[in-house]
């Protein structure tokens, strides 16, 4: 990939880390090899820089991108935001309207809020919390973005130990006196979120989660949320950055019977323009006046605009629905032909965020090796799957046979020990390990 390699290296001398985001890094899936920058990119395929074209059977935009890129009803009212003017000195119509229908899908939400990215509307959704119960304390589990309120759970007294919770996050520039103020638990774990309620009775402002990341919340973990919020006064906010969209057309909450006090959302909301939203109960979103929450570029018209096209395709083509059937496929597919060749693999992670894992040999060998040969037939591919509204039953049975090969040439190479040997760079980065 010779364009999209020498870009990439050159970027590395002028951005720190070569790229925006942790999960585009191409080291992550194929160093050296990976197609890191793209041309142009429609439905779930993409061009890159040399001119190959490749289907999407990665991350669709790392979520945003739900309906596919480059979807016509969205870039069509994107347009019309940009003729009318996308910024003036007065606020747009459209973020009243975009509350109004946030707040008809969440029936039990009064208000919303918007930003533009999720890891700053989670950081708005706990000043929110802090200023409307006066506490400093937050429970959480799961990933919720790179603010300091966040990272400072890492900190530790012993500065070798900072970043054993969430290993690859290291929180070098978080103020250390934040320490102690952000407290992991991890998600189902009943007993350990009560114990920490209990440890720090009247302290706590709110306690954070993700609404689903593998596991759907048990029934016990639930009532133990909403007990503790009613008991405690406790904001409970569910972060729907990942989830919400995929399972309905709202957040996946809704499914599983949580009543938070806010939910966050961003991502796929704006099918890839920035847009973000916290929705909540009135009386805790008007505690927003009593702190400064505020941003120029939260008030510029694309990002409704892109939302509001994105989200009545959503509940007009029932698109949650499809996405589960293609993401069962493709989990089925993967257990199928894992069994057909003998490879112990795990499948995690709801359809419409599929996940699976190596169990055999070297785990990131294989990974590695298995993205490089998807790479050769054509395909973005990793063991995650996230699945769009573009991907056709066609786009899902070529990568399934194509997935067939691959885990052949997997299955001999473990057979034959020669998996390192087959790579033709070095082996994939392992990330960072979320807490649920």
């Amino acid at each position: 990939m010779g364009k999209s390699q020498d870009l990439y290296r050159k970027a590395k001398t002028l951005i720190p880390g070569g790229t925006q985001l942790l999960s585009k890094r191409p080291e992550l899936f194929l160093p050296n090899l990976w197609p890191a920058y793209y041309q142009s990119a429609r439905g779930c395929r993409i061009v890159v820089l040399d001119g190959r074209e490749y289907v999407d059977m990665v991350t669709m935009g790392i979520g945003a991108c739900i309906l596919g890129y480059g979807d016509d009803d969205v870039d069509r009212a994107v347009l019309s935001a940009v003729r009318a003017g996308a910024m003036s000195s007065l606020n747009v119509p459209e973020e009243v309207e975009l509350a109004e229908l946030l707040c008809q899908l969440h029936p039990w939400a009064d208000m919303a809020r918007f930003g533009r990215t999720g890891g700053e509307a989670m950081a708005m959704a706990v000043r929110i919390a802090r200023a409307y119960t006066r506490r400093d304390r937050v429970a959480f589990c799961g990933y919720h973005g790179w603010h300091d309120w966040y990272l400072s759970a890492n900190l530790s007294d012993d500065k070798a130990l900072d970043g054993h919770l969430l290993p690859g996050l290291d929180p070098a520039g978080v103020p250390r006196a934040l320490r102690g103020y952000s407290l992991p638990f991890r998600y189902n774990d009943v007993a350990a979120f009560q114990e920490l309620v209990g440890q720090h009775r009247g302290e706590l402002a709110a306690v954070v989660l993700e609404s689903i990341r593998n596991v759907p919340p048990s029934p016990d973990f639930v009532a133990a949320l909403q007990d503790a919020g009613r008991k405690e006064g406790l904001v409970i906010i569910v972060d729907e950055i990942t989830a919400g969209w995929r399972l309905n057309s709202g957040g996946a909450h809704l499914v599983y019977g949580l009543q938070p006090d806010i939910a966050v959302f961003a991502k796929a909301m704006g099918n890839g323009y920035p847009m973000a939203a916290i929705v909540g109960k009135g009386s805790v979103m008007q505690a927003a006046q009593d702190s400064f929450i505020s941003s120029t570029y939260w008030t510029e018209r694309i990002g409704p605009c892109a939302a509001l096209a994105t989200i009545r395709k959503l509940v007009d083509r029932h698109v949650a629905e499809q996405l589960i059937r293609t993401g069962s496929a493709i989990q089925g597919g993967w257990r199928r032909l894992a069994g057909k060749h003998g490879l112990r693999i795990h499948v995690s992670g709801i359809p419409p965020l599929s996940h699976f894992e190596f169990e055999d040999g070297a785990p990131l060998v294989l990974k590695t090796l298995f993205t490089q040969e998807m790479l050769r037939r054509g395909f973005l591919a990793s063991t995650v799957f996230y699945a769009s509204y573009a991907h056709s039953p066609a786009d899902v049975d070529a990568y399934l046979a194509s997935t067939d090969e691959v885990f052949g040439l997997i299955a001999g190479a473990i057979r034959d020990g020669t998996a390192e040997q087959e790579l033709q760079g070095p082996v994939c980065h392992s990330g960072f390990a979320r807490l649920n």
